[in-house]
């Protein structure tokens, strides 16, 4: 099913185009090399719009673990990422939710749209944001999952 899902997303659709548009975004970003971290983000979410269906976004933290940063690189990546949001987050966002209209449009585009919908976090804050396998994503959920009932459990 997920491989019908990429299918009509990348031929009726187009959702190859709009990864490639993502993607050279994103290594414009890269060149630029004071913006490496959003365009390393794009690169990473124009992975997940080719096969929207079988890859999922989740932040970098939820496999890795936190890890404490130095303040001045905390700071940097807030006027990065504020940057980004008004200068290219909000009108690609914009972009996104007329594509996501349009798919609405029609009964086979919905499945689309929804995905599109899905990933609008990403495209507003790419920045630590990883592409992965829709079963690692799956187990991250579950793990969670356990995480937050063994904790409730603790506290009673």
């Amino acid at each position: 099913m997920r491989t019908l899902g990429n299918i009509i997303w990348n031929f009726p659709f187009l959702g190859f185009v709009t990864a490639a548009i993502v993607f050279l975004i994103g290594l414009l970003f890269v060149v630029t090399i004071i913006a490496a971290p959003i365009g390393l983000g794009l690169i990473q979410y124009s992975k997940f719009l080719l096969l929207p269906f079988s890859y999922d976004m989740v932040s970098k933290s939820e496999l890795e673990g936190e890890a404490d940063k130095n303040i001045l690189w905390q700071t940097y990546g807030f006027i990065l990422k504020s940057v980004y949001i008004i200068f290219l987050g909000i009108p690609m966002a914009i972009v996104t939710l007329i594509q996501i209209i349009g798919c609405f449009c029609s009964v086979i585009g919905i499945p689309v749209a929804i995905v599109m919908a899905k990933s609008l976090g990403t495209l507003l804050q790419p920045v630590g944001k990883v592409c992965v396998d829709h079963s690692v994503a799956q187990a991250l959920l579950v793990e969670q999952g356990r995480n937050q009932l063994q904790s409730m459990n603790n506290n009673r």
